[in-house]
């Protein structure tokens, strides 16, 4: 599925793993744009990738602000990859000191990393299904974030597990359920990256984290996934699947 003469839509685009994300689909060609929280960082993400950038303000959340993305990505080209990055990862026990897990904090993480993913791909699915299909019946790709965490969620992390784990159980179910509109959906589970979040964590966690691959022996690397969006864009015959990203490893409870 050629980039060049297409537009690509990133949320969360405004860091991490979503700016690298829409630096590689600029590179390749696609007129980008980027959708995150209002703020600076977005709107210097654009400005680094010059012409063919665009930052959105929009909270994953809600519909009117990623429809306005989805349509302003259309409007600049055919809209023919969406990724949804945008996530958040605060940990609580369960049951803690100051007693249990706050269920408004529960509700947040799962309407940001899991409701606010399926928002993106509706709407983008929505645009897709207008455009002209490839050699394949292809006509656009939306590729979702799980985690690791999906499938060995650490103590603290159950309202972001519960979120992930959604993300990855709703991959197949989207990709049969898009499949004759001919949009593909793929689900990316990153295990530790090395992005603003984790550099935020004291050193001895940070290499702790990094111990946990197998090969190689460090944190993963944004461009990586960004290197791995562009593969799904190049192999149409992945579709459907849940693709860790974690240099083997597995988390422990802690």
């Amino acid at each position: 599925m050629p980039l060049s003469g297409s537009s690509a839509l990133v949320t969360g685009g405004a860091s991490g793993l979503g700016a690298a994300t829409a630096a590689r689909l600029h590179a390749a060609g696609a007129r980008v744009v980027l959708a995150d929280l209002p703020g600076d960082a977005g709107p210097r993400a654009a400005a680094v990738l010059g012409d063919g950038a665009l930052f959105m303000a929009a909270d994953v959340r809600d519909e009117g602000p990623v429809r306005a993305a989805v349509q302003a990505a259309a409007a600049a080209a055919p809209l023919r990859v969406a990724v949804a990055a945008a996530g958040i990862a605060p940990g609580a026990r369960i049951l803690g000191r100051g007693g249990p897990h706050p269920l408004a904090d529960f509700q947040r993480v799962v309407d940001v990393n899991l409701v606010g993913a399926f928002n993106t791909l509706r709407l983008a699915a929505e645009s897709m299904a207008a455009n002209e299909p490839d050699a394949d019946g292809v006509r656009g790709l939306v590729v979702l974030t799980a985690s690791v965490a999906a499938y060995e969620g650490q103590v603290g992390q159950a309202a972001y597990a519960a979120s992930k784990a959604g993300v990855a159980g709703m991959t197949l179910a989207a990709a049969r359920d898009l499949a004759p509109r001919g949009v593909r959906v793929v689900a990316i589970a990153p295990g530790a990256m090395d992005t603003p979040m984790v550099a935020g964590f004291a050193p001895e966690l940070r290499d702790a984290l990094a111990a946990q691959a197998e090969l190689p022996k460090r944190l993963g690397r944004p461009e990586e996934f960004a290197g791995l969006v562009l593969h799904l864009v190049e192999n149409p015959f992945l579709n459907g699947a849940v693709i860790r990203l974690d240099g083997a490893a597995r988390l422990p409870a802690r």
